[in-house]
């Protein structure tokens, strides 16, 4: 767990579930930018196209699936 987490966890104590719900945003955030970052022939090994790897860079943390978040 990055750093930061740790210190937003000791900073909210009395909100540890939206502590955990920030850091996993954060971690798709980070996830995501990293998938537009790939070479294409990264991409092609995980099934997706630079346009759909750019579109899903793009969206906002907010826009994914509950299941895809760890709380």
């Amino acid at each position: 767990m990055p750093a930061f987490a740790h210190t937003l966890r000791r900073a909210l104590p009395r909100l540890p579930s939206l502590s955990r719900l920030l850091a996993a945003r954060l971690g798709l955030a980070r996830s995501r930018a990293r998938l537009a970052t790939l070479d294409d022939h990264l991409l092609a090994d995980i099934g997706l196209t630079r346009e759909k790897a750019l579109a899903e860079a793009d969206r906002p943390v907010w826009d994914a699936p509950d299941h895809w978040i760890r709380r």
